[in-house]
């Protein structure tokens, strides 16, 4: 028996540290946190220079982590853009942008395909918990879910929050777009709330949702402390109808617009609080950004772009530029980052990060930025495609921006073909005032090339799915 033991010991001692080696392994996985919101414009933050819009949690968060100030969504509209970055890829290749249909719609019979790999997905390789929270808007039905995507759970509403208008609210909401009471009724707004795939509230009560997702995504966090976590919390605001709690209702000298904001704000400033009382603060990643630019055809119920040109719906930088904040305290080097990122980005970063692996069987458009965040390289991404409405219509390369047509402001279902393109340096000209293609021909040219290279490169990309409806 003693010679057992003797035998038995040192065994047992040798297996004690791989087993710690694992748990401290998973231990160690970042947790991450994205907070998306919609219709936020470049100029909507005091830490990107509003003057009268307070978000003090959000700018604490810019100095702590890193502020980015050249960071693009794929598309200038929902869908497309929530699209590409669940999955990194440009819409166009997963058939989530439409000349067509800007958006799905309630009447939508498809959505993000099932074959499109998510970010949930990816880090589902790893065990991660997966949950998102608020708008959706890849598709309504069961099959389109995010259940169907990676994700653990859902609380949200599907699509829009302006979608299931009621009768005779459009085309008339634009003439009524600078007055409060018609815009801010939930009863004209049918858009329900739901909970994985059941309907739980309809119409959903938007004047609480902003504190509501606030809410759920903390208790998420304290209920998941334990291993990593992916949370994707999908702010249905300030995209109009606007909507906001008593508490917060005045709060700011910007109107109701700033007010909606001030609330996303506080619930930012909730979960960073939690993240830092539950120590998981140094171990885990929080992103801060917007689908697309500011609708500016609401007037001061649209957000702002700050010095960019025009805003949602265009693929001018107001509508793809946005406000972008990296925060992680053990992961992300504090800092201003100028260089060049997008929402692309996300799921190479984050699979990097987690020790995941991307798809290898499809073409993907994005980069890994996790060097940048950590404060030890550069920006791999040099370059970025503007896509919109089912066409491409610009590419950056460096400094300059070639537009080879564009979408009109304001009223942007309207194509301004282009006789000549149009370029522009956007460092030195952030507002895309100065057209410089005629000095500048060299550039000209190898940016057309660039286009006719990345035409090609789509061809054959899944067919339009925005355009498919129910069936009656």
């Amino acid at each position: 028996m003693n010679r057992l033991l003797i035998f038995l010991i040192p065994l047992m001692v040798m297996c004690q540290p791989a087993n710690e080696e694992v748990a401290t392994n998973e231990q160690q996985l970042p947790n991450f946190v994205i907070i998306f919101c919609d219709d936020l414009g470049y100029g909507d933050l005091s830490s990107f220079g509003n003057p009268t819009i307070m978000t003090p949690h959000l700018d604490q968060m810019a100095v702590e982590g890193q502020k980015w100030t050249q960071f693009y969504v794929a598309d200038p509209v929902c869908t497309p853009s929530r699209a590409a970055l669940m999955t990194g890829r440009y819409p166009i290749r997963s058939g989530m942008t439409s000349k067509k249909r800007a958006v799905l719609f309630p009447d939508s019979g498809s959505g993000l395909q099932s074959e499109e790999v998510t970010i949930a997905e990816v880090l589902k390789q790893k065990d991660y918990a997966t949950a998102t929270i608020g708008k959706w808007h890849l598709g309504h039905l069961p099959q389109y879910l995010p259940m169907a995507q990676g994700f653990d759970s859902y609380y949200g509403i599907p699509y829009s929050n302006d979608m299931d208008a009621a009768r005779g609210m459009w085309p008339y909401i634009h003439e009524h777009k600078t007055d409060p009471a018609f815009l801010s009724e939930i009863k004209n707004y049918n858009v329900p709330l739901m909970e994985n795939e059941a309907i739980i509230e309809r119409p959903a009560d938007q004047t609480t949702i902003t504190r509501r997702y606030s809410d759920r995504a903390v208790d998420y966090i304290k209920e998941h402390q334990d291993k990593p976590f992916f949370l994707y919390l999908a702010h249905s605001l300030p995209h109009i109808p606007l909507f906001a709690s008593d508490e917060f209702v005045g709060s700011s000298k910007r109107g109701l617009y700033g007010d909606v904001l001030q609330e996303i704000d506080d619930g930012v400033g909730k979960i960073l609080k939690t993240l830092k009382e539950l120590n998981l603060a140094e171990n885990t990643i929080v992103l801060f950004t917007s689908d697309n630019g500011p609708w500016k055809a609401f007037d001061t119920h649209g957000g702002s772009a700050g010095p960019l040109r025009a805003g949602k719906g265009t693929t001018f930088e107001g509508g793809q530029r946005v406000p972008t904040i990296f925060w992680g305290p053990g992961n992300v080097k504090p800092g201003v980052v100028t260089e060049m990122g997008s929402t692309l980005d996300v799921i190479h970063t984050f699979a990097s990060l987690a020790g995941a692996q991307i798809p290898q069987d499809r073409k993907m458009d994005g980069y890994d930025l996790s060097a940048v965040l950590k404060g030890t390289g550069k920006s791999p991404r040099n370059s970025f495609y503007y896509w919109a409405f089912g066409e491409l219509h610009a590419v950056r390369s460096g400094p300059w921006k070639l537009h080879v047509q564009q979408r009109v402001p304001i009223t942007y279902n309207l194509i301004k073909e282009l006789e000549q393109p149009e370029l522009y340096q956007i460092e030195a000209d952030i507002s895309e005032h100065y057209d410089v293609a005629g000095a500048q021909e060299e550039v000209v040219k190898k940016l057309q090339k660039m286009i006719d290279a990345h035409q090609l490169d789509v061809v054959g990309s899944t067919p339009d799915q925005l355009d498919i409806r129910i069936k009656d």
